[in-house]
Formats: C-alpha cells, structure tokens, sequence
C-alpha cells in the first residue's frame, strides 16, 4: 500500500487507531495492521469509503457495536455475491463466443450470424453496418 493510500484513508477517518510518534510519523502495531487488512479487503471488495468509515467507528466503540458491525459486513456481503452472480452470467456469455470461436466451423457460424444481423436490419427499416 502506498504512502498516498495510508493518507487519504487518514484524511478519511479510516485510521484513527493508529498512534504517531514525537516526529509526527504514523506508528503501526500488529493490530493496526490487523484492521488495516481488514479496511483493504472491505475496499478492494467495493465497500464505499464511509460504510468503511462506519466500520471503524463501531469497531473503536467496542463490542457493543457487533451486531451494528455484522449488519453492515452482512449487506456488503450481499452486494458482492450479487456483483459474483452478475459477473459469473457475463463469464458465461464470454465463454459461448470462445467456443464459437474455437469451434471448426467458425467462419460459417460467424457469416450466418452477420447473415442474420443483416436480415434483421432490413427487416426493420435500418441502415446495414455489416
């Protein structure tokens, strides 16, 4: 992670946990990089800046906060196994051009399809791109 990361999530208010020394430089423990990880992964998974900020709010509140925290780690889990369906139907699609592509006949399967687009063009009225 960068030094520009470490600050905007700073200026963000996702590292309050972490002290600073007489120099003024940030001085991690094992456990601010714990939670570090733990702000990394909520990021790199989508999680939106202040639900992260709320995270660690609740987090510095302590364990009264847990059923707050399992909320807001449950509905983010949600929208990234919706985000993982979305995805694996675009793989899917990705996948069905391959095997056209891969297939022997690729040539005569792709002429029928243009053959098709064309007809479909006229058919209503449109301009030909093909």
């Amino acid at each position: 992670m960068s030094i520009y990361t470490l600050r905007y999530y700073d200026q963000q208010g996702l590292l309050p946990f972490v002290a600073r020394n007489a120099a003024g430089y940030r001085v991690f423990t094992d456990s601010d990089l714990h939670l570090l990880k733990t702000i990394c992964c909520l990021k790199n998974t989508g999680m939106k800046i202040a639900d992260i900020r709320t995270y660690i709010e609740a987090v510095m509140q302590g364990p009264a906060t847990i059923p707050q925290r399992r909320a807001l780690l449950q509905a983010h889990r949600d929208r990234i196994l919706a985000a993982q369906r979305e995805v694996m139907a675009n793989l899917k699609g990705v996948d069905e051009k391959i095997a056209i592509y891969a297939d022997p006949h690729a040539t005569d399967l792709v002429e029928q399809e243009r053959a098709a687009a064309k007809a479909d063009k006229i058919a209503n009225g449109l301009p030909n791109p093909f």
